[in-house]
Order: structure tokens, then C-alpha cells, then sequence
């Protein structure tokens, strides 16, 4: 059986979502929400960078830059949204930002009124 691409971190960043979900639940705004992921996250000993510039790149050349929310290891994004639910379009541009970027993984994560939902992308065909 494969492994899961970061399996120990992914583990630790749905954990840490469920525990500011259970506290605080969803639908407030995502500042609020980032600062408390972000205590939970650093209090599971990984290292957080809070909105970095990202670059992207098509065809080996700079063509913008990205803000996610959280980087964590320097390996993942981390994308927070509070909405009633993801869009189609919401998911179309967090996966143009990864393929965009030299990470591999990103989860976009929606602290919904409802529910809490984590949203996993991959994209491992990286040419660096």
C-alpha cells in the first residue's frame, strides 16, 4: 500500500480543524478562524507562515502571485474559507493556485455553519 503524500501532517491539520470546529464552530469570519487554526497548528509543533507571497509560474516563468492563508512545513497550503459551501469555482481556482506553485499538496477548508468540510488536493507532477 502507498502512503499518504505528508500523512502525519495531513493527520495533525485535520485534527487541529476539528478542534477549533468543535470550539467554535463555522460561519464566523476567517481571520478569527485562521488565528485560532493557527494556535492549534503551532501547539501540534508544526511550523506555520501566515499569508506568504507565492509565486506562480506557467512555463518556468513568473506569471503573478498568491496569498494563501497558512503554509505549513513549507510543504503544504492550507486555504480557510467560512461560507455556507465551496463552490465549483472555489475549488477550480485553489487547484490552479497548487498546479500553479511548487507545492504538492493544499487543503482548502470550509468552517461552514453546518458542517466542517476539508477539501484535499494533490498535484505531484511538479517539474522541479
Amino acid at each position: 500500500m502507498k502512503s499518504l503524500l505528508y500523512q502525519d501532517e495531513s493527520y495533525k491539520i485535520r485534527g487541529a480543524c476539528f478542534n477549533v470546529y468543535n470550539i467554535l464552530g463555522g460561519g464566523i469570519q476567517e481571520k478569527i478562524i485562521t488565528r485560532a487554526l493557527t494556535q492549534e497548528l503551532l501547539s501540534k509543533e508544526l511550523k506555520i507562515e501566515s499569508q506568504p507571497r507565492i509565486d506562480i509560474v506557467y512555463k518556468g516563468k513568473k506569471i503573478g502571485i498568491y496569498i494563501p492563508d497558512i503554509i505549513i512545513n513549507n510543504t503544504i497550503i492550507v486555504e480557510i474559507k467560512s461560507k455556507p459551501l465551496i463552490t465549483k469555482e472555489d475549488e477550480k481556482q485553489f487547484w490552479s493556485y497548487l498546479k500553479g506553485s511548487l507545492y504538492k499538496l493544499g487543503f482548502l477548508i470550509n468552517f461552514s455553519p453546518s458542517e466542517l468540510i476539508i477539501k484535499r488536493f494533490i498535484h505531484t507532477e511538479k517539474s522541479a
